[in-house]
């Protein structure tokens, strides 16, 4: 089978699990909570799922702007953190990994656009393309990490320095890839990695976990649905964003909804990580 006949049935398989995830939301009652949605890449023009054109991410901006109470992970954080008694007003945040160039050129222009605050978990070790980015994107430099940190509009967060998968890592190296992030976020931005995100979504280990928990706010992974009160802090549940997600799509997910696609995909992504170090 070629390269483009499997991308194909990648795509068919993809849109169907997404229709049957629509569908079922109507089985699966969606928590009222904080919904944080996940974005990669913005207008690079590649096939990746996760690299939206820029018209498109423009659109479902103003599409949240208009229509949701988008907030800072910082209020989302003290929302959530509450008792779970108490009753939640939904909302979304805005989460993007990584920090390669596009986020600069593309992205942020439009979050200013629309006056939306989000979250940027950055893999320091990549800045000023000290490493490649595994997929080719070129790495944001420091000077459009200065301008990312000086828009007031992005929180930067910690995403490891070398974007290691922690579960996998000796016990002594886990503190010293999160120490690493943390002191270059401050020398470069000025400002304390209050939030983590794990690379991939992959669940840590009890050591990750544990040392994560010493130095940050909150850590997230890929979890289904919104953030309800009373819910830890250091297992956020986050939902991805793909460029093969409509309208509908959107709205589900910024819902809460959509669960089963997430579900599918982390039972997925168990087996693709299985070997994987970063």
């Amino acid at each position: 089978m070629s390269g483009s006949t499997t991308a194909a049935v990648r795509r068919a398989v993809g849109a169907a699990v997404k229709e049957t995830s629509l569908a079922a939301d109507r089985l699966m009652p969606r928590a009222t909570g904080i919904t944080l949605l996940i974005y990669h890449r913005v207008g690079l023009g590649t096939s990746s799922l996760v690299d939206l054109p820029v018209p498109e991410f423009d659109a479902q901006m103003a599409y949240l702007a208009a229509n949701h109470r988008v907030i800072g992970l910082g209020d989302a954080c003290a929302e959530i953190g509450a008792s779970a008694s108490t009753t939640m007003t939904p909302g979304v945040v805005l989460t993007f990994d990584d920090g390669t160039a596009d986020f600069v050129d593309n992205t942020l222009p439009i979050l200013a656009k629309y006056r939306l605050p989000a979250t940027l978990y950055l893999a320091t070790g990549f800045i000023d393309g000290a490493i490649p980015w595994f997929d080719g994107s070129p790495a944001m430099t420091r000077a459009g990490l200065k301008e990312v940190a000086d828009s007031c509009v992005v929180e930067i967060g910690s995403h490891t320095h070398r974007h290691l998968l922690l579960d996998r890592l000796p016990d002594n190296e886990i503190a010293d890839e999160l120490d690493r992030s943390i002191e270059l976020i401050g020398d470069w931005c000025g400002m304390t990695a209050h939030d983590f995100a794990y690379p991939k979504a992959v669940p840590p280990s009890r050591a990750a976990d544990r040392e994560v928990r010493k130095r940050f706010r909150s850590a997230a992974l890929a979890t289904p649905g919104a953030n309800a009160a009373g819910q830890d802090l250091f297992t956020l549940r986050r939902t991805p964003i793909q460029s093969t997600d409509s309208r509908r799509h959107l709205e589900a997910k910024a819902s809460g909804g959509m669960r089963l696609e997430s579900v599918l995909r982390d039972r997925v992504n168990v087996v693709r990580y299985r070997a994987k170090t970063v």
